[in-house]
Parts: structure tokens; C-alpha cells; sequence
């Protein structure tokens, strides 16, 4: 255990030294912004499955928490001038506060039924966004971007370096749950939830943890992304397509590991940046939704559970 962790550390720290790099040796800046909506895709995709892989909760309202992190920085930034470090812990602050109550009032609903709420939860808040004119309303707000500090020479690598940070966090979070008393706690509401109960386990505080730890990572991962585009409305903030690629990504990669959708956001992430440099942006949900049933149909696992039953299979020969 004690060797795992070091392993998993060590790729960690060689991991941001890559990126630290890369931004001295590469000199295209398309592939750092190209870097940053792979890296944002990753830290969501593992905060979805806390909730949706972890506990069994499929949730639709990624959207919401990212939208909500976009907005919250906005705010910050237009009217304290707040720098980045501070707009990022506050939306995840209001992730966890946010997730917190829509964990009290959906949580036990199951099934279809919670899985429309959060959308509903997404409905709700952008369209009270569209009418907070102070936020720019329907018609968005400009955000100017502050100097870059060194050893950076764009805003954007800077950005592309804290995503990195946010990777590292998001996936230490769900490695540390998984291997845990809540992570066991969680499978087991997830397989039978009244069985769980029966037994003891407290799936009510379970349900809840994992619904404030995922919605903080979400607003986390969104807070950047008003300095990334200098630009935020509600249509671009709060577009469901968060909400189906993210969930996309996790059951391609596979829920029951935390590298499962840290291997779905990059496979769906690389191929959607691939097109829509060769092809067209448009394209994207259409290769989405193919990739999603080839892989619900031919591996309901995802490429983890491929990858563990082609194991097993070799184990037995």
C-alpha cells in the first residue's frame, strides 16, 4: 500500500514538472489551450464519479456546479478584483454549499427521478443568472485578464499549470475515497442501498459527502474558466453538453476505478480537439453519443472493466 502510494505521488509530481516544462519548450499556444479543456474535462469527469460512479447517482447537473464556478469567479473578479488562487477556493466553497442542499432535497429521490432534478437544477440557476444584470445578463460579461507572473509567458500556460494542480487534487480525492471506509460504504449503497442500510452503513451522510466533495471539485474546476475564455454568458456557462460529455467520459473510462475517467476525459478530450481542429466542432456529439453506445452495448464497464475481465480471462488459461 504504502509502495502504491508512492507510486501514485511520484507520478504526480512528474506530472506537473511536465507541464512546467512544456511551457519553456513548446511554443504553439493552441496546445496549451487545447491542454486546458483536456485537463477541465479530467477533474470533472472524476468528480462526477464520486456521485454517479461511486454511490450510483447519475447526474446530469455537472453543468449547474461547472456554471455556477464560472460565475462565482466572475463575480470575484469584476468586483473585488480577486485574484485566481482566491476565486477558485471560494467557488469550491460554494460547490460544496451548493451540493450540500441539492443533496438534501434530491438525495432521496433515486433512479430517473434524481437524475431529472439536476436537471432541473441546471434550468433553475441559468436562468437566474440570465436575469442578474450585474453578472451581464443573457448578453454575457468581458473578463480582462491581469499580468502574467513568472515562470509563465502566457496567461493561458499559467492557467493550463492550475488545471494540472486541479487534476492532481480531484484524482488524490477520489483514489483516497475509493480506498476507503466511504468509498466500501458507497459501493454498498450503490449495489442495494436498503441492504446497506439494514447493515448500518449511513448512506444519508455517505450520499451526502459524496455530493459536497463532487460539487466543490466541479465549481473548482469551472472558477478558471472565465480567465480562459476573458468572456462568460449563461449559454456557454451552464450548456448541458458539460453535463452528457462529462458523463460520457466516466462510464467510457469506467466508474469503478478512479483512473477510469481519468482515461475517458483524455481518450473523449483528445479525439474532440482532433476534430474539431479537422473536422468541425459540430461533429463532436455525434462521435459522443456513437463512442457512448458502442461502449454502453459492446463493454457496460467501460475500458477498465475491458481491461479486468481480459485479466481474469488470461489468469484462467
Amino acid at each position: 500500500m504504502k509502495r502504491n502510494a508512492l507510486a501514485f505521488w511520484g507520478a504526480c509530481v512528474l506530472f506537473l514538472a511536465a507541464i512546467l516544462v512544456s511551457t519553456e519548450l513548446v511554443a504553439n499556444e493552441y496546445w496549451f489551450f487545447a491542454g486546458y479543456v483536456i485537463l477541465q474535462f479530467i477533474v470533472l469527469s472524476v468528480a462526477w464519479t464520486i456521485l454517479g460512479g461511486y454511490a450510483g447517482y447519475v447526474n446530469f447537473g455537472t453543468s449547474a456546479f461547472f456554471g455556477v464556478g464560472v460565475y462565482t469567479a466572475v463575480f470575484l473578479v469584476s468586483t473585488f478584483g480577486a485574484p485566481l488562487p482566491l476565486q477558485i477556493a471560494v467557488a469550491a466553497v460554494v460547490g460544496a454549499i451548493l451540493g450540500f442542499a441539492v443533496g438534501l432535497l434530491t438525495l432521496r429521490m433515486q433512479g430517473i427521478f434524481f437524475s431529472i432534478a439536476t436537471i432541473a437544477l441546471t434550468i433553475i440557476i441559468e436562468t437566474t443568472v440570465t436575469n442578474w444584470r450585474e453578472l451581464g445578463g443573457a448578453a454575457g460579461i468581458q473578463i480582462q485578464r491581469p499580468p502574467v507572473s513568472p515562470p509563465f509567458h502566457s496567461y493561458v500556460q499559467m492557467l493550463v499549470f492550475v488545471q494540472a494542480l486541479l487534476v492532481v487534487l480531484s484524482v488524490a480525492i477520489a483514489r483516497y475515497i475509493q480506498n476507503s471506509w466511504i468509498g466500501r460504504g458507497l459501493q454498498a449503497l450503490r449495489d442495494d442501498e436498503l441492504a446497506a442500510e439494514c447493515t448500518g452503513v449511513p448512506t444519508l451522510r455517505l450520499k451526502l459527502t459524496a455530493c459536497v466533495i463532487s460539487g466543490a471539485l466541479m465549481c473548482a474546476a469551472g472558477a478558471p474558466a472565465a480567465m480562459y475564455l476573458q468572456y462568460a454568458d449563461p449559454g456557454s456557462a451552464f450548456n448541458l453538453n458539460y453535463s452528457v460529455s462529462v458523463l460520457a467520459m466516466a462510464l467510457i473510462g469506467g466508474t469503478a476505478h478512479w483512473i477510469g475517467p481519468v482515461i475517458g476525459a483524455i481518450l473523449l478530450g483528445v479525439t474532440q480537439q482532433l476534430l474539431a481542429v479537422t473536422i468541425s466542432s459540430e461533429v463532436n456529439v455525434l462521435v459522443l453519443g456513437i463512442m457512448l453506445v458502442l461502449f454502453v452495448i459492446g463493454a457496460p464497464e467501460g475500458i477498465i472493466g475491458l481491461f479486468r475481465n481480459r485479466r481474469g480471462a488470461e489468469g484462467k488459461t
